[in-house]
């Protein structure tokens, strides 16, 4: 009878290990998301049109409506 409460106990308490390592981890995760947002948000990327038409172009020559021509 002792030994099946002990492993109760020691299953009981595998359980709630792993629901806390879980709940850390999301809560790092959470946190490594919210840190890493200002230093993306501050940069503004600019692209030259020509490059996106070309890529147009080239998409339309090379797509698969090209294929069936």
């Amino acid at each position: 009878m002792i030994a099946m409460a002990h492993f109760a106990v020691l299953a009981v308490t595998t359980i709630f290990a792993a629901a806390a390592a879980v709940l850390l981890d999301w809560l790092f995760l959470q946190a490594m998301f919210r840190l890493m947002r200002p230093a993306g948000a501050k940069k503004t990327q600019t692209f030259r049109s020509e490059l996106v038409n070309g890529t147009r172009e080239l998409a339309h020559a090379f797509g698969p409506a090209a294929v069936r021509r």
